[in-house]
């Protein structure tokens, strides 16, 4: 196994940084839809939530997942995640001036490895 002077294996590092570019490439698909960013990598007592951006009055909590098809990284977000995510934002929520009465969704962005992107628009909805 192939080792950086971190400590951290060589396909870890790899991971990460593609997760990294994916997560930037979603923000970029956001942005150039007249959304604004919010925050990324926004980290709390409950967990991370990967993007926040608003549009309008409403905010959006998206998740990305990166895998080899969009079929496989739709398959690793898991219930456990989508909990920590919903706590996350619930934290996120506290500090609007609406608070948890804020409008509100949760989308997913799957990223398959050629980087192209399905977007799931309220993927946690009803």
């Amino acid at each position: 196994m192939t080792r950086d002077v971190c400590g951290r294996d060589l396909r870890g590092q790899v991971g990460y940084l593609t997760g990294i570019a994916a997560e930037d490439a979603v923000e970029r698909h956001y942005r150039s839809g007249g959304y604004v960013i919010v925050a990324s990598r926004w980290r709390c007592a409950a967990g991370e939530i990967d993007l926040v951006v608003r549009h309008g009055d409403v905010l959006v909590f998206v998740e990305v997942k990166k895998s080899s098809t969009h079929a496989k990284a739709a398959e690793r977000l898991t219930q456990r995640q989508m909990t920590r995510i919903l706590a996350a934002a619930s934290e996120f929520l506290a500090g609007e001036p609406a608070g948890q009465m804020t409008e509100s969704r949760f989308d997913v962005a799957l990223v398959n490895a050629m980087g192209q992107i399905e977007f799931l628009e309220n993927a946690f909805g009803a």
